[in-house]
């Protein structure tokens, strides 16, 4: 399995709303179940049960757990191991040892969503268990003392910005997939597409979103337009037959920038 083919919108969906499991689903590339913040501590054992109940694809399925350092986190894999769903989301991941001690059985995306778990994404990155990465703004923000990760005009602040280039980093030299962080405003239509087309333009294999609404929008902003995906055709076929660096439509076209066009095509297949 690999985060990287599930689909730009990935949608989050309360464990203890199993009533909810299959239209998250439905609606979405691939659905995040998660126990850990959307559930209040008194729910988490029905969330469980409800979990170990369910049925669905398990390809298309994450389970977000509690954070390594909690007694829920052993809980909630207690209750994956009654279940087909072997690919979880560590909460608030920031110890590359704890993460390795993993039941190899599950296929683990790290959330670098604090001070240490960002500091750490290198390392966390190169884990064999680790498939992919994932970055968090607000848990980060509070584990530094702040207040809000965003500028009044809905614009991230730098450390939000500095830690969602790390952790893209870390995942893609690692040959990892990278999710990008949730955009909690709703009703942001236009702030929601800026940012998942700046994902996909920057390598981000998918991005999280809390409300089905968003689901639309996260996959528009994946999807190359017409004219992308005509450029990244006519370079690659200008490419046959030549041999190292070239000219095509006046710009150079090099390895990297082929790569570029691949990447378009493979966007659109996806």
């Amino acid at each position: 399995m690999s985060t990287s083919d599930l689909g730009p919108a990935i949608l989050f969906c309360p464990a203890d709303r199993p009533e909810r499991y299959a239209k998250a689903l439905d609606r979405a590339d691939a659905v995040i179940l998660d126990l850990e913040d959307a559930v209040a501590p008194a729910a988490k054992a029905a969330a469980r049960g409800a979990l170990i109940e369910s049925d669905l694809d398990p390809a298309r399925v994450i389970v977000r757990i509690n954070p390594p350092e909690t007694d829920a986190f052993v809980a909630d894999l207690a209750t994956l191991s009654q279940t087909d769903y072997r690919r979880v989301m560590v909460a608030k991941s920031q110890s590359p040892k704890r993460l390795a001690r993993i039941d190899g059985r599950f296929e683990v995306i790290a959330l670098c969503e604090t001070a240490k778990g960002v500091a750490q994404a290198d390392r966390i990155a190169a884990l064999d268990n680790v498939v992919g990465l994932m970055w968090g703004a607000e848990d980060l923000v509070a584990s530094l003392g702040g207040t809000s990760s965003r500028f009044p005009d809905g614009r991230y602040r730098d450390i939000a910005r500095f830690a969602r280039a790390r952790v893209l980093l870390a995942a893609g030299a690692r040959g990892k997939a990278a999710i990008d962080a949730v955009h909690l405003a709703i009703d942001d239509v236009d702030g929601l597409f800026f940012e998942a087309a700046d994902a996909a333009a920057s390598g981000f294999a998918a991005t999280a979103c809390i409300h089905p609404s968003q689901v639309a929008t996260i996959r528009a902003a994946y999807r190359p337009d017409a004219d992308t995906i005509a450029w990244a055709q006519a370079v690659l076929s200008a490419a046959d037959g030549e041999r190292g660096v070239f000219t095509h439509d006046g710009r150079m076209v090099d390895e990297p920038v082929l790569r570029h066009a691949r990447s378009v095509l493979r966007r659109v297949t996806s």
